[in-house]
């Protein structure tokens, strides 16, 4: 069961639902500014961690603090999985718009919190315990933010574009990511280690605020999305069909399109926090193990702010040739990439030299965005406008948390328990396979409508133009 069967009917211009480029640009903004927030956050926490342990443990906690840090920083993803079924379901009743500008208050007041939060020299333990309840509002408000951003931006687009500008999600995690990442360096370069640890690192914490109320902004300015509103007004006894129950039984029904979509998010965010989670912490044990190669962590930092930088160039780029020559192709060079270059990557990552660990990093970059470019275009056509964003947001969180967030603490384990630095090479490998299965089992989606929503068109020339492909497909 992977998409609906295809109806012939007798098409007109007046079927193809047309949504106005200035709409679609708005759309694309306010969505990808919530993952601008969540990315944001990821990479000012994972910067300062270090800083972060220092504030909120006291000094002598010695290894088991930076566990707990790191824990607090995992916990996140342990609750990920509830937001999506607590958001995703109430999205598809009571509309995406809304449930998204909720997420985006509490992930910006979560992020935010953390900056103003006492620190373990003033209240003692409940100094992170406050930290552990930011952390999971955090989680919670993310688990219901990115299934439903990626059904907001699917259900906006034009079918025939639905690939570039789902790719401009991706492009909002990038930037997030990087200017969490850049803020982070750049406070503590500038100040010292006492300013730093007694208020500095509160202020990147700070702007998180801002950014949540220019994205409720954008938000509000925009009416729900054309498949959501025609589905609406379909049925006026919709609430009262769709209740809760209702809704989980008709998602698991689709459980082949689950577990295509789980396969999928794990081939991509298995990448994902490897690179962007693991690897910075990958260089001392390069060090401890090899006994030479890797970089400092200055320059590991460095260099992943260049590898960022290329992505967020390169992933709209692939969103416009998945428009052109399909997802699924996409898909498989990057599952195959994975498969074939994950060692080639490691041993160039383990080498001397900022060249060579930039080589190997970009390699891991670009098999990454394979997945990054066509996942927000190809996920949400699993599933029919009625449960789409439940379902997606509950495959997408449930793999996000099994294997995407944990990915840095296995690799951590493996690593550490065996001494062999290839285990990243071949968690990547099996990912690789994993997408690679995945993929097949999916219909292309390029092009075509959204299961249970009428085509979509740019412009009324456009849904013309449709029209008479619909009506040469019928006749064919």
């Amino acid at each position: 069961m992977f998409g609906p069967d295809n109806v012939r009917r007798r098409w007109r211009v007046e079927d193809i639902t047309v949504t106005k480029p200035d709409v679609i640009k708005r759309a694309i903004g306010a969505a990808a500014i919530g993952n601008v927030t969540e990315w944001y956050d990821f990479g000012v926490y994972g910067y300062l961690q270090t800083t972060i342990e220092g504030v909120f443990l006291p000094k002598d906690a010695g290894v088991a603090g930076g566990i707990i840090v790191a824990g607090l920083f995992a916990v996140a993803f342990l609750v990920r999985p509830f937001g999506g079924m607590f958001f995703g379901p109430l999205a598809d009743r009571i509309g995406r718009n809304k449930v998204l500008a909720v997420t985006m208050i509490m992930m910006a007041l979560g992020t935010f919190a953390i900056g103003v939060l006492p620190s373990y020299a003033a209240i003692g333990l409940g100094a992170p315990f406050l930290l552990l309840a930011c952390r999971l509002v955090q989680g919670f408000s993310t688990g219901g933010e990115y299934g439903n951003a990626m059904t907001f931006i699917a259900e906006y687009a034009p079918d025939r574009r639905r690939g570039f500008l789902g790719s401009l999600l991706e492009v909002g995690t990038f930037i997030g990511y990087l200017l969490g990442a850049s803020i982070a360096t750049l406070v503590g370069v500038l100040l010292t280690e006492d300013q730093l640890t007694s208020w500095g690192w509160r202020l990147p914490f700070f702007l998180a605020l801002p950014l949540g109320l220019v994205g409720v902004y954008l938000r509000s300015r925009l009416a729900d999305t054309p498949a959501y509103l025609a589905l609406e007004k379909e049925s006026e006894d919709r609430e009262k069909e769709n209740k809760v129950s209702g809704e989980f039984k008709k998602i698991f029904s689709l459980w082949p399109n689950l577990l295509a979509c789980i396969g999928l998010v794990l081939a991509w965010n298995v990448t994902n926090y490897m690179l962007t989670a693991y690897m910075p912490t990958f260089f001392p044990d390069i060090q401890r193990i090899q006994g030479s190669g890797g970089v400092s962590e200055v320059t590991s930092q460095i260099l992943q702010i260049i590898v960022m930088a290329v992505c967020v160039v390169m992933i709209p780029i692939i969103g416009r040739l998945s428009d052109r020559f399909g997802r699924k192709l996409i898909v498989r060079i990057g599952s195959v990439a994975l498969i074939v270059l994950s060692i080639p990557s490691l041993l160039l990552i383990r080498g001397t030299g900022g060249v060579s660990v930039l080589a190997g990093l970009l390699i891991m970059g670009l098999s990454l965005i394979c997945f990054s470019a066509t996942m927000p275009s190809t996920l949400p056509s699993l599933f029919p406008t009625v449960v789409r964003a439940g379902a997606l947001s509950i495959a997408f969180n449930i793999s996000v948390s099994l294997f995407g967030g944990t990915t840095s603490t296995v690799m951590k384990a493996l690593v550490g328990g065996t001494g062999n630095l290839m285990w990243p090479a071949y968690y990547l490998i099996a990912a690789g396979i994993i997408g690679l299965i995945s993929i097949q089992r999916v219909p292309e989606s390029n092009g075509k409508a959204l299961w249970g929503s009428t085509p979509s068109a740019g412009s009324k020339q456009e849904a013309k133009e449709m029209v008479a492909d619909l009506k040469a497909e019928a006749a064919g």
